[in-house]
């Protein structure tokens, strides 16, 4: 912890993170207008002291659409990361602990996986059932877990061959106390890891799911559905492309700043 806390760009990433957290969940007592309140008379004004980022083709409020935003894009983007947490670390776990027959079906299902591009399994799968909240993350959560499967498994591989395992077994310790006490433990630290770095991949996979109009849907809004719309008005109006595009940018970068950190800290071979 102190190693973080003394890394000025892991720890302001956390605090740019811990703000857009907040935000989202305080979002109905900071923002003034209704998201989805039209006002055609205000229609692409300009960011000003009564609409701090502007206004859309509707005469909505940016702001409180990029907070409200913040709500749907950080929900999605915890929501399919746990998805992908966990399918990813019980099928490594299970294929490095069982090995035998049950790795081999389990690794070759992941390998076939391995062979569709995951932006297109992902499409396929929002295009055949309704494009909601809902389906977006659990469509991204089951698609993308192959790459934290394969290290998940590697680990398991490799704690196995250890004196204090080998040791274990000889004393006839039972498969649930290894496995619990003796090998989960010591393969947690990429799962941490890859968990931040998920965080930011499901919210970007889901910011380019609304940009192509396969996310979330009106009245709802994303920052993805936000900057899908600034498209039109890029030079009339540029507000609606900067400011949601600045907040992907920022949010996934800083999940990726604390996934490097957070590895350097598990694991001081990367020192």
């Amino acid at each position: 912890m102190n190693k973080f806390i003394k890394n000025k760009i892991s720890l302001s990433a956390a605090a740019f993170i811990a703000a857009v957290i907040l935000a989202a969940a305080f979002a109905p007592f900071i923002v003034k207008y209704d998201p989805a309140a039209q006002e055609l008379s205000q229609r692409l004004s300009a960011p000003s002291a009564k609409h701090l980022l502007g206004t859309d083709d509707l005469g909505r409020d940016v702001l409180s659409r990029m907070f409200y935003g913040a709500r749907v894009s950080v929900s999605v983007g915890f929501v399919a990361a746990l998805i992908t947490v966990v399918i990813g670390s019980l099928i490594g776990l299970f294929a490095g602990y069982f090995g035998g027959a049950i790795d081999g079906v389990l690794m070759r299902f992941t390998d076939i996986m391995l062979c569709f591009p995951t932006f297109f399994l992902i499409l396929l799968a929002v295009a055949f059932f309704e494009p909601n909240i809902y389906n977006v993350m659990i469509a991204i959560g089951i698609t993308s877990w192959t790459g934290l499967a394969r290290i998940v498994r590697a680990e398991v591989l490799t704690v196995r061959e250890r004196e204090f395992v080998l040791a274990s077994q000889t004393l006839a310790v039972s498969g649930f106390r290894l496995f619990f006490v003796h090998i989960l433990p010591n393969v947690i630290s990429p799962i941490i890891v890859y968990s931040a770095l998920a965080i930011g991949g499901a919210i970007l996979t889901e910011s380019g799911l609304s940009f192509l109009g396969l996310g979330v849907q009106p009245p709802m809004s994303s920052w993805g559905q936000i900057l899908m719309q600034g498209k039109d008005y890029i030079y009339a109006a540029w507000w609606l492309s900067l400011f949601p595009g600045a907040a992907i940018l920022l949010t996934v970068l800083s999940f990726n700043l604390i996934g490097e950190s957070l590895r350097d800290i598990l694991d001081p071979k990367e020192l």
